[in-house]
């Protein structure tokens, strides 16, 4: 099992900045993708950027310039900087990972989710 928690969540002002981090704990042989996705009230969850095991980085258009993605193998964490905070990123952050687990003579992949951080920016 793959345990996912994320911190860094919380209220700044807009124009404001904060940094989500995830942490991914439990028998893992790598990551083929690490994401954020957030989801605010009333709406679906969305997909923010994601970065997979070659270093390919997505963002969607609405934070492009303004978010960073980053990775920490060693760790087994993923970072999310938010830059320029505008109250329409305020949501519900997750993280979800692709990861390679299982055995060392039977590995397979599977997504996890974490239960989320709460980002509001108001002034």
């Amino acid at each position: 099992q793959v345990q996912l928690v994320e911190s860094g969540g919380g209220l700044v002002q807009p124009g404001g900045s904060l940094r989500l981090s995830c942490v991914a704990s439990g028998s893992i042989f790598g990551f083929n993708r690490m994401s954020w996705y957030r989801q605010a009230p009333g709406k679906e969850r969305e997909l923010v950027a994601h970065i997979t095991s070659g270093s390919n980085i997505y963002y969607v258009d609405s934070v492009k310039g303004r978010f960073t993605i980053s990775r920490d193998n060693a760790q087994n964490t993923v970072h999310l900087q938010m830059n320029s905070l505008k109250p329409e990123d305020t949501a519900v952050y997750f993280c979800n990972v692709n990861a390679v687990v299982g055995t060392f003579t039977q590995r397979y992949a599977a997504n996890y989710w974490g239960k989320g951080t709460l980002v509001t920016v108001s002034s």
